[in-house]
């Protein structure tokens, strides 16, 4: 009878600390999910609250003009699934990194994070034209959100 009663001690531990190491698993597991950006879209305004170009949900808005060798600064916003602006603050935006714009034309703009500020662009006009960039808000070595289109930017006279 001592014997069953090792054995099934045996068994119950062994089951006991399986099931806390499931859970202590599981629960890193949803700490790191709750880190990431969930956004839907994203806005680029200008310093006096001006949108000159919004992304949401599949469609958009506007477009970014510059005058040769002018730049203009704006502000990203990012936006949830209502629309409205995401909220975080400065210790949350240094964990989760960083802007990332890549597909540009620096023959015709340049398009840059502002140092400093890591949800402000500085797009410049170089030479009359057209081109666009991709933005990518990043996470480590992912992307959070990366924009469904690229956002087009025309410089002229």
């Amino acid at each position: 009878m001592f014997k069953n009663f090792k054995n099934i001690k045996k068994l119950c531990n062994t089951v006991f600390g399986i099931s806390l190491l499931l859970f202590v698993v599981a629960c890193e597991d949803d700490h790191d999910h709750d880190e990431h950006t969930d956004a839907k879209g994203f806005i680029l305004e200008k310093s006096d609250g001006t949108v000159v170009y919004k992304q949401f949900k599949g469609t958009t808005e506007g477009t970014i003009t510059v005058t040769t060798g002018a730049a203009i600064e704006l502000a990203v916003h990012f936006l949830d699934d209502d629309g409205e602006e995401i909220e975080h603050d400065e210790h949350e935006e240094e964990e989760e990194g960083a802007l990332k714009l890549t597909g540009f034309d620096s023959n015709i703009a340049t398009v840059e994070v502002e140092v400093g500020h890591g949800d402000e662009l500085e797009v410049t006009g170089v030479n009359e034209g057209s081109t666009s960039f991709k933005l990518e808000l990043m996470h480590g070595d992912h992307a959070d959100f990366t924009s469904a289109s690229n956002v087009p930017i025309t410089v002229i006279k």
